[in-house]
């Protein structure tokens, strides 16, 4: 098991009206947060998406602020990111006031 966990404030992208400039940069900074530490596995990956934050999301919303995450480790393994050979799980754990971080788990 690879454990990666960055310093990182993911939110819930299904509940911002935002233009599609801001959409753009912020999903261009989460692959790129991604692009950073996550490296090639041999397949097929289980990868576990843990967000961490004071408060929680339900689980539509939690699965749709991992979407930029979730196509970059895809794309890192030149696959879709709905291949088989890659499976995803989301969960999220409560931080402390004004702790945000994002830890990956790849096994």
């Amino acid at each position: 098991m690879k454990i990666y966990e960055i310093p990182y404030r993911l939110k819930s992208a299904p509940n911002l009206r935002e233009h599609w400039g801001a959409k753009h940069r912020r999903v261009k900074s989460e692959r790129a947060a991604i692009r950073l530490i996550v490296r090639r596995h041999e397949l097929p990956i289980t990868v576990k998406l843990v967000r961490i934050a004071p408060r929680g999301l339900d689980d539509d919303n939690l699965q749709g602020a991992f979407k930029g995450m979730r196509d970059e480790i895809a794309a890192i393994h030149g696959l879709p990111d709905n291949d088989e050979r890659i499976s995803f799980e989301y969960a999220q754990e409560r931080g402390k006031p004004k702790e945000y971080a994002v830890r990956i788990e790849i096994t």
